[in-house]
């Protein structure tokens, strides 16, 4: 399945082998995820209530060690769709951690974010995976 950290390819000696994905892959790829993800909210605002609303949910059943992130989203959700927008595309520590628990989830379709996870794969995977 596209967007897995393990994938399998044949070595050179035709054997199948499995082959993990390093967090640099899983953080850039997770970077342009939102950043067409951000390009959709833009085109679509109403699509910002519904990360608003998956906010809102993740607030009242989180733990207190992952409300610390969804509080530091929700400050941003507050600021105005510009400035979430901008956190989910920050290229940065703050924004690599905060996309893990990123309230943007479900703002596009399966089909649409498999469609972008079987791009990514075919354009970064390395000749002969």
């Amino acid at each position: 399945m596209p967007g897995e950290t393990v994938y399998l390819r044949e070595d050179t000696d035709g054997r199948t082998v499995a082959v993990m994905r390093t967090h640099g892959e899983i953080d850039a790829r997770s970077l342009a995820l939102h950043r067409l993800v951000a390009e959709k909210v833009r085109h679509e605002p109403a699509l910002f209530a519904k990360a608003q609303a998956t906010l809102a949910r993740w607030l009242g059943e989180c733990t207190p060690r992952e409300r610390r992130y969804l509080e530091e989203w929700q400050r941003a959700f507050q600021q105005g769709m510009q400035t979430a927008l901008a956190l989910a595309e920050e290229d940065s520590e703050r924004g690599r951690t905060l996309r893990q628990s990123s309230p943007f989830a479900g703002v596009i379709a399966p089909r649409e974010r498999f469609a972008f996870l079987r791009a990514w794969r075919d354009a970064h995977e390395a000749p002969g995976a």
